[in-house]
């Protein structure tokens, strides 16, 4: 049984939270989502996080990621060799495909492939346009003026 919430309330008091609101709605719907292959997200920094996927057998030619604005798609789809006849087939080697929400300004920075394990490091990069300034007050018989600009400080990059 699904609980559903109703987040209609919330946007009479909100502004701009359009995508929060589509990614906790999209989370509650019954998605036909595996969890296989197993895989870890782990905050590394401040800024910085790692996703470890468990693609034990596969090659780096069976995988793919894909990033796109703030979606990142891992597909595994392994090329089996007809010549090979398994006794026991232990090692799953199905096809998969894994897709993580990523905020704002969330990049990849790389990926690589190790003893079985797929790592993909992902950096938060703010831009510098986005960053909070200092905002100077002004009195109150200078706003009015066309001359007299609001001052903004910020670090110069001399």
């Amino acid at each position: 049984m699904a609980t559903s919430y109703d987040y209609t309330p919330l946007f009479r008091s909100s502004v701009g939270f359009d995508r929060l609101f589509n990614l906790l709605e999209n989370a509650q719907r019954d998605r036909s989502t595996s969890d296989w292959p197993p895989y870890d997200i782990v905050k590394t920094g401040d800024d910085s996080y790692r996703i470890s996927i468990a693609v034990a057998g596969f090659a780096e030619d069976d995988l793919d990621l894909t990033f796109q604005t703030n979606l990142l798609t891992v597909i595994g789809k392994k090329q089996d060799s007809p010549s090979e006849a398994y006794l026991h087939r232990g090692i799953a080697h199905r096809p998969f495909e894994h897709r993580f929400e990523l905020a704002d300004h969330v990049t990849v920075r790389g990926a690589g492939l190790s003893n079985g394990l797929l790592t993909i490091d992902l950096v938060r990069e703010v831009p510098e346009a986005l960053k909070p300034r200092k905002v100077s007050i002004q009195s109150g018989s200078d706003l009015g003026r066309p001359d007299a600009a609001p001052q903004i400080e910020a670090q110069s990059a001399a």
